[in-house]
C-alpha cells in the first residue's frame, strides 16, 4: 500500500525547509502585496527567516528561468512564483500568462522540485487586489506542504 511505512508527517511544519521566492515586478503594488502575505504566511508555518530566500525580476516572463536557476542550486525544497498579469487589450495577456504558467510547469517537472504558482492572471486590477493577500498566502501553504509531502514519499 502507497505510503503505509511512511508515517503520519505535520505536512506544514516548515522549521527545516528552506525556500525561494521569486517576484515579477511589473504590477508591483500587487506583486508586493503577494510577497508580504507570502512571506508572514512562511514565518507562520515555521520556515526559519534566513532560510527564505527572496528575488525580484521584471516580468512574469523572467519568472521561470529564475525558478530554473533556483533549482539548479539544489539548495531550495520549494520554490514560490508570484507575479500579476492584467487583461489588456491585446493578444499579449494571453501569451504572457499562457507561457509562464507552462514555464513554471516545466521547470518545476524537470526538476522534481514543488514550486507554487501565485502568478495572479485576471482582468482588471480589482480582482488582482480582492487575490493578493489570500493567494500569496495560499502559495506559502502550497510550497511547504508540497516540500513535506515530496520527503515523505521519497
Amino acid at each position: 500500500m502507497f505510503g503505509a511505512n511512511k508515517g503520519a508527517a505535520n505536512l506544514q511544519d516548515g522549521s527545516k525547509l528552506s525556500i525561494a521566492v521569486v517576484q515579477a515586478r511589473f504590477n508591483e503594488d500587487v506583486t508586493g502585496a503577494l510577497w508580504q502575505a507570502t512571506q508572514q504566511e512562511l514565518l507562520q508555518l515555521g520556515v526559519p527567516a534566513e532560510h527564505i530566500t527572496h528575488i525580484t525580476v521584471p516580468g512574469a516572463l523572467e519568472v521561470a528561468s529564475t525558478l530554473q536557476v533556483l533549482a539548479d542550486t539544489e539548495n531550495f525544497d520549494a520554490l514560490i512564483a508570484l507575479g500579476c498579469i492584467i487583461r489588456g487589450e491585446t493578444y499579449h495577456f494571453e501569451l504572457v500568462a499562457n507561457e509562464s504558467g507552462a514555464a513554471v510547469t516545466r521547470v518545476s517537472l524537470d526538476y522534481g522540485i514543488p514550486i507554487a504558482n501565485a502568478i495572479l492572471t485576471v482582468e482588471n486590477m480589482e480582482q488582482a487586489i480582492a487575490r493578493q493577500t489570500e493567494k500569496g498566502r495560499d502559495a506559502a501553504r502550497v510550497a511547504v506542504e508540497m516540500a513535506n509531502l515530496f520527503v515523505q514519499i521519497a
